[in-house]
């Protein structure tokens, strides 16, 4: 019999998540409620903040946090180029410019001394990005907006419960998490933006129910920006147990590590001192000693029924859409260019069995062999 495939990444949905989602049907208090009030404060429980506020998607926690710390028309914040295109869209969106800094090739997180080469006297606020599951430097990060008063907002779409030196993200700034269906924690859709600005939280809380403080209370424009009972109630037992699965994702990554090591051209990833890794992606660069590039060890790997992702392709801004936007500064960032055709992202999620990850090194091996 054919050995089954391996996704690069598996949603699992079980008892727990059910019986939470019949309960609100059955509670017919679908709307924001009292699922959406659990899963906001087991969010202040994990990243120890006072304000915990649950929005409708990882795009809106972004799009609101800068809205509610009044960045907006003439402001530039710097990020990363090496993301996803929802943190560009965020700013975009609330009428900011965007700015980048080049990414430091063993943590693919913002360079510091690249964010202080760009940051202006436009520059309002710091959006570092964590990405993979791994934390941007925030201890280094923060003293720079802070000697410049900017704002820091915090994507942390992909790194649920990552810590620098204990201090878990989401707490340096305002946080911004995805709950988008394949994260570490997933409601399908939806987004939590942690705070310890009792300010931000309100506007945020406002802003999302369409500027009401109360029932036809209105203070201000606003939005639809909810997250229904429904999408919470999968998220609960998720946060729940995500001490659990962020282990196993640290196992199959530590396995993945040790079986790649020494594989010519496959640079595993690194973790950086002080900092935990929630693995939310495991990728690997593929330079060229390798032999053969990204995209042809990613087709060797398909053959082998082992899945792979390219998490990203290209810059954020190098697509038609942004190379012309009067609000898209394309920064000169030749590390992340680079970067950008050398990633591979293997299979890390928590469904994987011990030999599941034997077979991706294996698979790895052979391929860069051939």
């Amino acid at each position: 019999m054919s050995e089954h495939a391996i996704s690069v990444t598996s949603v699992a949905i079980g008892a727990a998540e059910e019986q939470l989602v019949l309960e609100v049907l059955r509670s017919g208090h679908l709307v924001q409620g009292p699922m959406v009030e659990r899963l906001e404060a087991g969010f202040r429980a994990l990243c120890n903040v006072e304000h915990a506020v649950a929005v409708s998607s990882g795009t809106v926690a972004l799009i609101g946090a800068l809205e509610a710390l009044g960045i907006g028309a003439g402001d530039e914040v710097v990020t990363s180029p090496f993301t996803f295109a929802a943190t560009l869209n965020a700013i975009i969106e609330v009428g900011a410019t965007a700015r980048f800094a080049d990414i430091d090739p063993h943590d693919f997180t913002v360079d510091v001394s690249s964010v202080e080469a760009v940051v202006g006297p436009r520059t309002r606020a710091l959006l570092p990005v964590h990405l993979y599951g791994q934390p941007a430097a925030m201890d280094r990060i923060v003293p720079i907006a802070q000697a410049r008063g900017l704002s820091v907002v915090e994507d942390a779409a992909q790194a649920h419960g990552a810590t620098i030196d204990g201090r878990v993200v989401g707490s340096f700034g305002v946080g911004c998490f995805s709950l988008y269906g394949t994260k570490n924690i997933t409601t399908g859709e939806g987004g939590i933006v942690t705070t310890d600005d009792p300010d931000v939280a309100e506007r945020l809380r406002i802003s999302r129910n369409q500027g009401m403080r109360a029932r036809y209370d209105y203070v201000m424009p606003g939005h639809n920006w909810r997250l229904t009972d429904v999408q919470a109630a999968i998220g609960i037992p998720q946060l729940e147990q995500l001490g659990a699965t962020t282990s196993l994702r640290q196992r199959n990554a530590a396995r993945l590590s040790s079986g790649l090591d020494g594989v010519t051209g496959i640079v595993t990833p690194m973790v950086a001192s002080g900092r935990s890794h929630v693995f939310h992606q495991y990728t690997v660069r593929v330079t060229p000693e390798a032999g053969l590039d990204r995209d042809a060890l990613a087709a060797g790997l398909a053959e082998l029924g082992i899945g792979s992702g390219v998490y990203y392709p290209r810059l954020v801004h190098d697509y038609d859409c942004y190379r012309q936007h009067p609000r898209v500064v394309a920064d000169d960032t030749p590390v992340a260019a680079r970067l950008a055709g050398e990633v591979l992202s293997l299979p890390v999620h928590p469904r994987l069995t011990i030999d599941d990850v034997d077979r991706i090194v294996d698979g790895i091996r052979s391929c860069v062999a051939r």
